[in-house]
């Protein structure tokens, strides 16, 4: 379906009880980071034991700037053979000068790649929105800063394991495996590899084949920062170089994050060998808004739990749950609030939404918004205009679903909020529940008392009150049924990573 189409004939852009009409307010001049100050490689190889070396079957994938649709740069495409020449040297590195060194030495090599990334954060930043679509400001804000604040946090822990675990004696896995998704490139990267190193292990990462440009910068990183060679390793390619990783006999910890379906595969291979896993998949978080609550901080949080990075988050607030009696009214808000949004140029700072990830993703939310029209939905998109070239989709709102439709049951993985009403507690618990996920969820309410009761109540790992998309290395993040295995951050992602003995 054409976007004129679908103007025309689907979606209807206008909020005719709005008080409001930003379209005769003034506009934002743009106001451009400029990537002068980045610089691109043509093409970029393997890291394995600390050198970029070239593919065996000399094969590249090119990278492509979703919102320009031009091409960035090309990748080397690892095989079976590079990968196990990665692994080789990661297990030479482990046995070698990894755990030769102190623990103390080796949190002072984490420490030092925090302080490079502070130092570096601004090319960081420019690369991680050319390449995945993400608002500078995002990158810039966020991203590049819990990046850092993660290396800080696990360098600190790397001479204090026995303090971590009381009455235990923690020891390193050895080799890990680690493949990660395209929605935070850089930020999945520290998730995965800063508690790897601060217990003692080595790595081979995979990073995602559309999203592959700060790992290769940050491979540059490791390089300049003296690490031992092989201690972290990055071989860049598709889903075949993934299952290299997955299935190599040698490897002794899998981390994954993405998608459920790719999760059950990574399972089922796992199924029988002694390997450890962690495994952070997908979700379809659910936002419960009380008659109680402060209704426009509620709207503010609801934008930036769904809106945020294009909904391209596995936590991301993608079902409303209002209560009955106020429930227009935070629809007409909220209507209000996406007529604002800013969409386009990723590397403007004044743009709220940026591109779609991939040609591929874009398809997909499109096909969730077809799906919504197809099964009655209300469809809300805002007027906002978007650029000409590139993936970009406006905020959007499916109002007038029920609990079996697809929208509201599968992840979109887009800027796409559902929105359904309840009367009491139980049922929005019951109906916030009722999917076949379990990762994140926010209470709006006044109560304190309501938001424990709720929150105990609802089946998901992370539970937010009062706001949400709140991130901190401290914490323990992970969900329960189809949303994954396993936990990140704080002492629960030192866990992931040691033996206790």
């Amino acid at each position: 379906m054409s976007e004129s189409t679908i103007k025309e004939t689907t979606y209807k852009p206008t909020s005719p009880n709005s008080k409001l009409d930003f379209a005769s307010l003034w506009e934002y001049a743009p106001a451009p980071e400029s990537p002068a100050k980045l610089k691109i490689k043509n093409q970029y190889q393997l890291f394995i034991d600390g050198k970029f070396q070239k593919p065996s079957k000399g094969r590249y994938f090119k990278s492509v700037n979703p919102a320009t649709e031009e091409e960035i740069t090309e990748f080397a495409e690892a095989t079976q053979k590079d990968v196990d020449k990665a692994v080789k040297a990661a297990r030479q590195a482990f046995e070698g000068e990894w755990s030769s060194l102190s623990p103390k030495s080796r949190g002072k090599y984490i420490y030092r790649i925090a302080r490079m990334l502070q130092e570096r954060a601004r090319e960081f930043a420019i690369a991680e929105s050319m390449d995945g679509g993400k608002p500078i400001r995002e990158s810039r804000d966020v991203d590049i800063p819990l990046v850092a604040a993660h290396f800080f946090y696990y360098a600190g822990w790397a001479d204090k394991l026995d303090f971590a675990f009381p009455g235990k004696k923690p020891e390193p896995l050895g080799v890990c495996g680690q493949i990660i998704p395209w929605n935070f490139p850089l930020l999945m990267l520290a998730w995965k590899i800063a508690p790897a190193l601060a217990c003692g292990n080595t790595v081979v990462l995979k990073p995602a084949e559309t999203t592959s440009l700060t790992a290769m910068m940050f491979a540059e990183l490791v390089q300049d920062a003296g690490l031992p060679a092989g201690v972290v390793n990055i071989v860049t390619g598709a889903g075949q170089t993934g299952s290299e990783i997955v299935n190599h006999k040698d490897i002794d910890k899998i981390a994954f994050t993405g998608s459920t379906g790719v999760g059950k595969i990574i399972q089922k291979s796992l199924a029988g060998t002694d390997k450890k896993y962690t495994l952070e998949l997908g979700g379809k978080g659910a936002l419960i808004l009380f008659e109680d609550a402060a209704i426009d901080q509620a709207v503010e949080g609801i934008i930036n739990a769904i809106y945020f990075n294009q909904g391209h988050v596995c936590c991301a607030g993608s079902r409303l749950l209002v209560q009955e009696n106020i429930a227009d009214k935070v629809i007409l808000k909220l209507k209000d609030r996406l007529e604002t949004l800013i969409v386009g140029d990723p590397l403007d700072k004044n743009t709220d939404i940026g591109a779609i990830n991939s040609k591929q993703q874009f398809e997909t939310v499109n096909s969730y918004l077809e799906l919504g029209v197809e099964e009655g939905a209300d469809v809300y998109q805002s007027k906002c205009s978007i650029p000409d070239s590139g993936y970009f989709i406006r905020p959007t709102l499916f109002t007038n679903v029920s609990q079996s439709n697809r929208i509201v049951q599968e992840e979109i993985f887009g800027p796409a909020l559902t929105v359904q009403t309840f009367r009491t507690a139980d049922e929005a618990i019951e109906k916030a529940n009722n999917t076949p996920f379990g990762l994140a969820g926010g209470v709006w309410t006044d109560k304190g008392s309501k938001i424990f009761r709720v929150g105990k109540g609802l089946r998901s790992g992370v539970i937010w009150a009062n706001t949400y998309n709140k991130f901190d290395p401290t914490s323990p993040f992970g969900g329960y049924k189809e949303s994954g295995v396993g936990r990140e951050g704080g002492l629960h992602g030192l866990a992931a990573y040691v033996n206790l003995k």
